[in-house]
């Protein structure tokens, strides 16, 4: 047995049979792939609170959310939005793979989900309270509404699922994270798990703490203010919601006589150190020190520079982690990169990012070796929720036997040779999707999804 816990050999085939989306294009998964395939955009001026004073004032926010009707009652006052995104998302979910929960072993069912801000506007709430009225108005739930891992408690709280259970914290890529934990899980014991992911920082709050990143779009017209691989991109539009899946063995699917969606065939994840731009290097010996005992980077004395290979660019450096990931992804798999029908790209939305990321996809599969697509243009990137809604979308595309296109853009970026997908969906019969994530700080994924035997969603 492996330090995972995995027995030698073939690991198990593990199906997607149900999916659960709340996102800007909509609530539910039927509703929100009639969104991309029409290319109905999410984004608009942001609603939840006055943006006038902020310096991004566009979003993708979850329309005609309300948490009376989609949580339980006690729970509303009790967990951040955030936390009903993925109540409501699993509970969506359960249904549609018709998983009773109750006529399943407790400690076989399990969660993994992945967050990337928490709880920030119950947070926010409770900070107001704290600093306006004092610290006997602050109430006792901040305590664990505001936890990364609020979501996984109160949705294995809520259907009784007793197995392992956890939460990933690696902002866009998480999601990819939790899904490839889902399998581990699988392999070690569990039967069914839910997982994937969801964010909800549209707060004053969670606004300014994204914008010190410097990556969000200032621009004020929601069609142009998120345009990956695009000559006028600019950054990208932050968004809430995300998408919980329910993942099973292909074994206990079948048992239960139901279809899936697809098949989660290869996973690997990597950390690029400079994808913040602050990577040091580290101080050791005198023949390896930089010119300064402060450890910053700073030219090396020129008896030295000869030895020294050259320091790649930060663009290079991108490209390489994710080339890495791309192909360990395509290894565990058991896949050529030619066996790959299509690419749903991270599409960071920042010119040097998105190079970056269409330079490793020409390495890997050659120039317009393989149809791109972001339909994230829709939503806004959410964060810990955008890889696991980019899964849902991707096993939808499977479903459906077409490639979904990006929307909105104009003019392709100088240097991107990819095949992006523009104007309307295209009718390829697709069977094998790969999905990127990177998130800030340089957390890097990739998922390989292969095609199952549904075509349907159940309303």
């Amino acid at each position: 047995m492996s330090a995972s816990g995995i027995r030698p050999g073939r690991r198990g085939r593990s199906v997607v049979t149900g999916l659960g989306v709340v996102a800007p294009t909509g609530i539910g998964a039927a509703r929100h792939w009639e969104s991309v395939l029409s290319g109905k955009s999410g984004l608009g001026r942001i609603t939840r609170f006055d943006p006038t004073g902020y310096p991004v004032r566009v979003a993708g926010e979850v329309p005609g959310f309300r948490a009376a009707e989609q949580v339980p009652g006690r729970l509303v006052p009790q967990t951040d939005r955030f936390t009903h995104f993925a109540l409501a998302a699993a509970e969506d979910a359960l249904a549609d793979a018709a998983a009773d929960p109750a006529t399943l072993p407790e400690y076989e069912m399990a969660v993994v989900t992945a967050s990337s801000s928490g709880g920030t506007e119950f947070g926010q709430h409770e900070m107001e309270n704290l600093y306006q009225k004092g610290s006997s108005w602050v109430g006792a739930y901040q305590s664990i509404a505001w936890f990364y891992a609020a979501t996984t408690g109160q949705v294995s709280i809520r259907h009784g699922m007793r197995g392992p259970c956890g939460v990933i914290c690696g902002e866009q890529a998480g999601g990819l994270d939790a899904l490839g934990q889902s399998r581990r899980l699988l392999d070690t014991g569990s039967r069914l798990v839910l997982s994937g992911g969801t964010d909800a920082s549209l707060c004053p709050y969670g606004l300014v703490a994204q914008l010190s990143t410097g990556r969000l779009s200032t621009e004020d017209d929601p069609a142009r203010a998120y345009l990956p691989f695009d000559a006028a991109a600019s950054g990208f539009v932050p968004g809430e919601g995300g998408a919980i899946l329910v993942v099973e063995s292909a074994d206990a699917a079948h048992a239960r006589g139901v279809p899936s969606y697809g098949e989660l065939l290869g996973y690997a994840a990597g950390f690029d150190p400079t994808a913040d731009g602050t990577t040091r290097l580290p101080v050791t010996d005198d023949a390896t020190r930089p010119s300064t005992a402060d450890g910053v980077t700073r030219p090396p004395a020129p008896d030295r520079a000869a030895a020294r290979p050259p320091v790649p660019s930060r663009t290079t450096a991108r490209r390489s982690v994710l080339v890495s990931v791309i192909r360990r992804a395509l290894a565990d798999a058991g896949l050529a990169p030619g066996d790959v029908d299509m690419v749903f790209a991270d599409a960071s939305g920042t010119p040097a990012e998105d190079l970056a990321e269409a330079r490793a996809l020409t390495e890997v599969f050659g120039p317009g070796g393989v149809p791109v697509t972001a339909p994230k243009t829709l939503t806004g990137r959410l964060y810990a929720g955008g890889a696991a809604l980019d899964v849902a979308t991707a096993l939808l595309a499977l479903s459906a036997g077409v490639v979904p296109h990006t929307a909105g853009l104009g003019r392709p970026a100088p240097g991107c040779e990819i095949d992006l997908v523009l104007d309307r969906p295209r009718q390829t019969d697709p069977r094998t999707a790969l999905v990127l994530a990177r998130g800030h700080g340089g957390f890097t994924s990739a998922l390989v999804v292969g095609a199952g035997d549904r075509n349907a969603l159940r309303r």
